[in-house]
């Protein structure tokens, strides 16, 4: 069985969003003046050696335009050669490959996929698939890659109305540069005191 993790840079305030999209946020990459070779070596042993990633239809067509085609690093190798699980009305358009459709219910395409043999998935870049996943219980640990900034606007990590979840700290670790690595494990319902 695999597990499904959550891996996201995010801002003080909870955006996750990086790119310009036609929305007009206004910050295009922002964590990158935090990025140092040492964060970079951690993220890299934050996804592993071998995953599978499970995509919204939107990241998997930003990264499909710069992941073939980035300079050879650990980082791209690993993208490129991992399976890309995407939730997409169009599975015959998926060009960077390895790739295949969840199917028309994501819920159950993950739990199909949960419940095979093979590579952890990482759902990366995705404002949409975290909330029902989480409120599925189908994401088993959260790393949050907090970057020392406040941006005011743009997509969250958390939509409006995402279920009350606890979560158990399993490690953190903090780079000069500012960032801070959270990895949570998921630890059920909310007890509210």
């Amino acid at each position: 069985m695999r597990t499904l993790r959550i891996v996201e840079h995010i801002s003080l305030d909870g955006v996750i969003q990086h790119s310009v999209d036609d929305d007009g946020f206004p910050y295009s990459d922002w964590s990158a003046p935090y990025r140092t070779a040492a964060g970079r070596d951690a993220v890299l042993a934050a996804y592993g050696e071998r995953f599978d990633l499970l995509l919204g239809r939107r990241t998997y067509d930003l990264w499909s335009g710069y992941w073939p085609k980035a300079p050879g690093s650990p980082m791209a190798e690993r993208l490129n050669a991992a399976t890309k699980f995407v939730a997409t009305h169009r599975p015959d358009s998926l060009g960077w490959g390895p790739a295949a459709g969840l199917g028309p219910d994501l819920v159950e395409g993950v739990r199909r996929l949960k419940a095979q043999d093979g590579p952890d998935l990482i759902l990366a870049g995705s404002s949409t698939l975290t909330s029902p996943l989480l409120e599925h219980g189908l994401a088993d640990a959260l790393l949050l890659i907090v970057s020392p900034v406040l941006l005011g606007t743009g997509k969250r990590l958390f939509a409006e109305g995402t279920p009350a979840r606890a979560f158990a700290l399993v490690r953190s670790q903090t780079f000069p540069s500012g960032i801070v690595f959270s990895t949570y494990k998921a630890a059920g319902t909310l007890q509210a005191g």
